[in-house]
């Protein structure tokens, strides 16, 4: 990884200062910090993130987060902003995937990170390790998701290309997540989670997946069993 590349994943998007100024303007306060943080009782070392930021018309900001495998985590809990567009919610887990997307009318910045402690030595404070997952600029969706077409949130993501004009496909493991975040920098005076959810929620989606998972294995199974008993017991 480039020292370019380290800087995005721990400082986040780098916005230039009239993007900056017109975020502050606009009244959009996303939070892409990532801090490492100590549970006494647990006596382990956790990442703490804010989900946060919102939109107006012609401008987004916003940050979310969610397991390695794209999976949303359940909340600390929720969090009240002074105003819309602000925060949300509060994560503490021990390792942290961001997803930090920009919007200036149609088109977009998206940066996915994974945050996790480095290994400890000597018994020190472990440093925070940021590896890039996926960092595009200049995308483009040709929907509008504030106005017109808001009934498609959560189910646009912007195509991403490389400087050749090749394409940059998002993995298919964090497209849920990212659509949250498209929908997220297209939410106007945006005052709720798009992806962060709350415990109750996050273990009926494990509940859910480890019903599915069994009913794939089942159906292996069967699948086997079947082939079997046509082949008169040989082994496929």
């Amino acid at each position: 990884m480039t020292m370019q590349m380290k800087q995005a994943a721990n400082q986040g998007l780098t916005l230039p200062f009239r993007a900056l100024r017109r975020l502050r303007e606009a009244g959009i306060f996303a939070r892409a910090g990532v801090s490492l943080e100590y549970q006494q009782l647990a006596k382990r070392y956790v990442l703490r993130g804010v989900e946060s930021g919102g939109a107006i018309d012609n401008l987004g900001h916003y940050v979310t987060f969610c397991g390695e495998d794209g999976t949303p985590l359940a909340w600390l809990h929720p969090l009240d902003g002074i105003g819309v567009n602000g925060v949300h919610a509060l994560v503490v887990a021990p390792i942290l995937v961001r997803v930090e997307m920009f919007r200036r009318g149609q088109t977009y910045d998206l940066l996915i990170a994974r945050f996790a402690p480095e290994p400890r030595t000597n018994g020190r404070r472990p440093g925070l390790q940021a590896t890039t997952i996926f960092h595009a600029a200049e995308g483009y969706l040709p929907v509008d998701l504030v106005k017109r077409q808001r009934e498609r949130r959560g189910l646009e993501i912007p195509t991403f290309y490389s400087r050749a004009g090749e394409p940059l496909p998002v993995s298919s493991q964090f497209e849920l997540v990212v659509r949250a975040v498209t929908a997220g920098v297209n939410c106007p005076a945006c005052s709720h989670s798009h992806y962060l959810c709350a415990p109750e929620a996050a273990a009926a989606e494990d509940a859910a997946a480890a019903v599915t998972s069994r009913i794939a294995l089942s159906d292996a199974s069967d699948s086997v069993a079947a082939r079997r008993a046509q082949d008169g017991g040989a082994r496929p």
